[in-house]
């Protein structure tokens, strides 16, 4: 599961009404202390600050929230707070900001007594603060509503994973494996450019760090995890192949963690000995670790590597590439060599031999199902001109499953999209979208164009029906 997403909660008033009606705050806490609520009980961690009211309260706050590792700042306006109180130090924080727009009442109506007013005034502290954050060109989300006629906090906790992935990507460490794969351009962008554009940071190594490791892994812990293996999938390859491989695996997630790295890349012609410790590619690490939220791309691919780390961070996601397109049908058959999440399966997973005749490495076990069923969205970071990224977001059906046999040794899955596979395919080129993608399952198209937008790069969404 992934870590929960964390805000800074901001409640806002007005420095007047301390002074001239003190008796009004005491009836803000059982609101303040349902919207801490709604949240948590969504999954988010909150840190409430307390109600802040001056510049110098608002300055504190912010700097107590920047230090606590949250991954968003959500404000609340339990009544009118001037806009110049706060929106210097707002302007300022490098923190993503989210306007709740609420009140504690949910009807305002003809018979509303007019003592409730005081208590539900704030929507116009939010406009005066969302037209100056503007004119500092300071950008913010904001969503509007009552939780107990709306989707409000569901809205708002969509942005709060969306903002809480962006965060994981800007600041995500990949671990290469060799070198990039010979002749593949699209994805390949300089190290300079992702760590100054993107915040990506890559760290290179041949094999021999993952062969140390592999020869220091006690014969114990192969057992046991080619044992939890057989509790796991369905297995179909002998004892010696599955141990080389997991063997493989934890290697390579012993070396990914000794980098501090939250994603990792092979290139699988890196590995060309048929000799243990490492007699074998790690597909089955890879796989393993997509399952425990680690991001991955093959191939030396570090840039779709790290956007399935950052998505990660919140949604269920696998990597993947477009195959063949089946124009009769109109969908688009997806797969990859040996690289599966196994956490995305629709039914049973099982381990099987894969042939392996690139290099003198001898075959490794991998897994392979059905990707599951039902919508999701596809989703790419595209490399662009001049330095810049572009993320390509298209929601996608997957299909049910295939009852060949000889098909059920793959790693499979067929999508269609709401337009049909020939218009598809030219949006996704006229973006500049790679071969390499990452599938998420349970994200809305919206929510991943939050994420975008968190990531400071625009979003190319497809929606065209031709």
């Amino acid at each position: 599961m992934p870590h929960a997403a964390r805000v800074g909660l901001l409640p806002m008033y007005l420095e007047l009404y301390d002074r001239v009606l003190p008796e009004m705050r005491p009836a803000f806490s059982p609101f303040l202390a349902e919207v801490r609520d709604q949240f948590q009980r969504r999954g988010v961690h909150v840190l409430q600050e307390s109600i802040c009211r001056t510049q110098d309260e608002f300055a504190a706050a912010v700097n107590r929230i920047e230090h606590a590792d949250v991954d968003i700042l959500v404000t609340l306006h339990l009544a009118y707070s001037p806009s110049l109180e706060s929106v210097d130090v707002l302007a300022r924080t490098s923190l993503p900001l989210l306007l709740l727009d609420t009140t504690m009442d949910a009807a305002f109506g003809v018979g509303t007594d007019s003592k409730r007013i005081q208590y539900n005034h704030g929507i116009h502290g939010v406009q005066d603060l969302a037209s100056a954050l503007l004119r500092r060109r300071r950008t913010f989300s904001i969503v509007a509503g009552h939780w107990r006629i709306s989707a409000l906090f569901d809205r708002a906790v969509s942005h709060v994973r969306s903002a809480a992935a962006a965060r994981a990507l800007r600041r995500m460490k990949v671990l290469r494996i060799g070198e990039s794969f010979k002749g593949m351009g699209d994805f390949y962008v300089e190290e300079d450019e992702l760590k100054n554009r993107l915040g990506i940071e890559v760290l290179q190594a041949d094999t021999r760090p993952m062969t140390r490791a592999a020869g220091e892994i006690p014969e114990d812990e192969v057992i046991e995890e080619v044992q939890a293996d057989q509790r796991r999938y369905a297995v179909e390859v002998s004892d010696e192949v599955h141990r080389r491989s997991v063997r493989a695996g934890l290697a390579l997630r012993r070396v990914t963690d000794a980098a501090g790295c939250g994603a990792c890349s092979f290139n699988f012609l890196a590995f060309e000995s048929n000799r243990e410790p490492l007699s074998t590619p790690p597909f089955l690490g890879a796989s393993k670790m997509m399952a425990e939220r680690y991001g991955y791309a093959g191939e030396g691919d570090v840039l779709t590597a790290a956007l399935v780390g950052g998505l990660a961070r919140s949604y269920l996601v696998n990597f993947t590439e477009m195959f063949c397109p089946d124009w009769e049908g109109n969908a688009i058959f997806l797969s990859h060599m040996g690289e599966f999440n196994p956490e995305c399966a629709e039914g049973t997973v099982s381990l099987v031999e894969k042939d392996f005749p690139f290099t003198e490495a001898l075959n490794p076990a991998i897994l392979v199902g059905a990707m599951k069923q039902g919508p999701a969205v596809l989703v790419n970071l595209a490399p662009g001109p001049d330095d810049t990224f572009r993320l390509l977001a298209a929601p996608v059906d997957i299909q049910p499953d295939t009852d060949r046999a000889d098909m059920r040794q793959i790693v499979r899955g067929w999508f269609r999209v709401p337009t049909d596979v020939a218009a598809f395919l030219e949006w996704y080129s006229t973006n500049g979208g790679t071969h390499h993608c990452a599938l998420v399952h349970d994200a809305s198209l919206e929510a991943i164009a939050d994420f975008a937008s968190y990531c400071g790069i625009p979003c190319a969404v497809q929606s065209v029906v031709r």
